[in-house]
């Protein structure tokens, strides 16, 4: 489907989650999408890009520094690695959307193709471990005989979903306590979503909700 043939659908909500590093939209037919910021970054609709010969690598970390809303057609979208001249109507948002797997999967290929990478791996600490604070609240604290503590987190768990499943599998106790609807959870002070990344050196507090 073309842009042209996208023109009559329009976003009806855009949210940047930038601790996650994604732009999440909603169109008016009703589905939704998530973009990294990565995948828009890399798949800018700017003019220099567009002529490229390899394509734009090194990307992994990148987020969303700023939307610009252009009239009621476009959203420009400015990056914290400087780039700020892609204009992205809203059909090529959602088709951007609708695509997504095959888009992603052409452009790793065409990364191994040039001997090219994403950028920079996960943050660590000198030894390469992941530490992160945990916080607990109220029965939690009880259950875990502290209020706080720090831990260090495998590789597979990389957001706050994944955080949540290790948890639960770190013993019987965590089991119950630890299902995703019995808890508020906070990253550095701010209220989470399963999507939310984990980081080295992020704080991350667990509130029971109540019952």
């Amino acid at each position: 489907m073309s842009d042209t043939e996208n023109s009559h659908i329009s976003p009806t909500e855009i949210n940047l989650h930038q601790k996650s590093r994604l732009l999440e939209i909603a169109f008016s037919d009703g589905f939704r999408f998530n973009y990294p910021c990565e995948y828009l970054r890399v798949f800018s609709t700017a003019a220099e890009v567009k002529v490229m010969t390899k394509p734009v690598h090194g990307k992994q970390r990148v987020n969303i520094s700023m939307l610009d809303p252009q009239g009621t057609y476009a959203l420009k979208i400015a990056f914290d690695d400087g780039h700020d001249t892609g204009i992205y109507s809203w059909g090529t948002l959602y088709e951007l959307g609708k695509n997504y797997e095959s888009n992603w999967q052409g452009y790793l290929s065409r990364l191994e193709q040039h001997g090219l990478s994403r950028g920079d791996a996960r943050v660590t600490d000198a030894t390469g471990k992941v530490t992160i604070k945990l916080l607990y609240f109220i029965e939690l604290a009880k259950i875990s005989g502290k209020n706080e503590e720090e831990v260090v987190i495998p590789e597979s768990v990389t957001n706050v979903e994944t955080l949540l499943n290790w948890m639960r599998k770190r013993g019987e106790r965590w089991k119950e306590s630890f299902a995703a609807n019995r808890l508020q959870v906070t990253v550095n002070k701010q209220f989470s979503e399963p999507y939310t990344l984990i980081e080295h050196g992020d704080e991350v507090a667990f509130v029971p909700l109540s019952k």
